[in-house]
């Protein structure tokens, strides 16, 4: 496995997927009679979409039946992370959750994808997705321990940035229904990214709802839509691998801290067992001395065991590895999303489209060639 950054491995990279927003619109209303008419009487030529000679004779105007599309996205989230374990050199594991505190957790990033894509019923496109992403972590953690009064005090403050590349394969479907230029479609797509830090491909499930209004001009096929809708994003949440010890931090200075980490963990110890020891037989028979005191062992404990085995780790060669194992989400999966698209023919379309809301920011590009099949 290739050197990476362990806070690389923090989350789940999201890979989020434009189309050129086209659907199957019924022609309504007494200026459009003549589009109508000609719709409904010329015979259809292509094979695709099914059943698209019957849509049409049912005054359906479809758009071409395959496209390619290039499509831009860049996008900033924060994550959320739980069941976070770490160990040194495949010796045991820390669960870290309880001593661990997260001030910022956030993954940006760009991909550049291909999208081609078909109608294969007049009311339903399938389109595959292949791409390049590169993307990046930012992390403000530390590690926290509780003293005899439960006071909790920072051991290990730590920061890291990570860059990284990734290759994507995914496959989605939007049904969509237009009805005089009003529409509704509903995106949806899974896709496969192969991160070369994580032992295998990460999955993620977009699901986008739009609801939209496209206005014709005087120039023949060409118009512009608008749109507002919603984003929500699933991934799949557990990851653990293994990667070298100076990918995952700048080690220089970071031999004192751990010294002085292990230094006040010893201190706090000594409190809580004085504190402990000091209580009378009844006094640590009560519930909320006991809580207090196994709560405090066990933090006192992780952060011993995770400080002894950096230490260690520290004091060997280059070679030495941390293993991990976490659990990830997005903070928010929804966010809220307004787009445009200007068609210059029923070839050639762009669109642009942001999100924002929740704690994810994006904006999406895509230019798109539509043709017969």
């Amino acid at each position: 496995m290739r050197n990476k950054n362990l806070l690389v491995l923090l989350f789940l990279l999201i890979n989020f997927i434009g189309y050129s927003q086209v659907y199957s619109d019924k022609i309504v209303g007494k200026k459009n009679a003549a589009l109508l008419d000609s719709i409904k009487v010329v015979e259809y030529p292509y094979v695709l979409p099914i059943w698209g000679d019957k849509a049409t004779k049912k005054g359906f105007q479809l758009p071409y039946s395959a496209g390619m599309s290039v499509n831009y996205f860049w996008q900033e989230s924060e994550l959320t992370i739980k069941n976070l374990e770490v160990g040194f050199n495949n010796g045991p594991m820390t669960n870290l959750d309880q001593i661990v505190r997260f001030n910022e957790a956030k993954a940006s990033g760009y991909a550049l994808n291909v999208r081609p894509d078909i109608w294969l019923f007049p009311f339903l496109n399938v389109y595959a997705i292949m791409g390049k992403t590169k993307m990046a972590t930012s992390i403000d953690a530390g590690i926290w321990v509780p003293d005899e009064n439960n006071n909790w005090t920072q051991v290990l403050p730590f920061k890291t940035k990570a860059d990284f590349e990734g290759t994507t394969f995914g496959l989605g479907l939007t049904p969509t229904i237009g009805i005089g230029g009003g529409w509704l479609a509903l995106d949806m797509n899974v896709a496969w990214t192969d991160i070369p830090a994580l032992e295998k491909p990460a999955m993620s499930f977009v699901f986008g709802p739009r609801l939209g209004k496209t206005f014709k001009f005087n120039k023949p096929e060409t118009n512009i839509a608008f749109w507002a809708g919603a984003f929500r994003v699933h991934i799949k949440s557990d990851t653990n691998g293994s990667l070298n010890l100076g990918d995952l931090f700048d080690t220089s200075g970071l031999q004192a801290k751990v010294d002085q980490g292990l230094a006040t963990v010893d201190e706090k110890q000594a409190k809580v067992d004085t504190w402990w020891n000091e209580l009378s037989n009844v006094e640590q028979n009560l519930p909320s001395n006991k809580a207090k005191y196994a709560t405090a062992n066990r933090a006192l404990e992780g952060a011993g065991n995770l400080l002894t085995g950096l230490d260690g780790a520290l004091n060997d060669d280059h070679s030495s590895t941390v293993q991990y194992s976490l659990e990830k989400s997005q903070t928010n999966m929804w966010n809220f999303i307004l787009g445009s698209q200007y068609q210059f023919n029923r070839h050639f379309m762009l669109r642009a489209e942001c999100g924002f809301l929740g704690t994810r920011t994006q904006f999406m590009t895509s230019f798109q060639y539509r043709f017969g099949l």
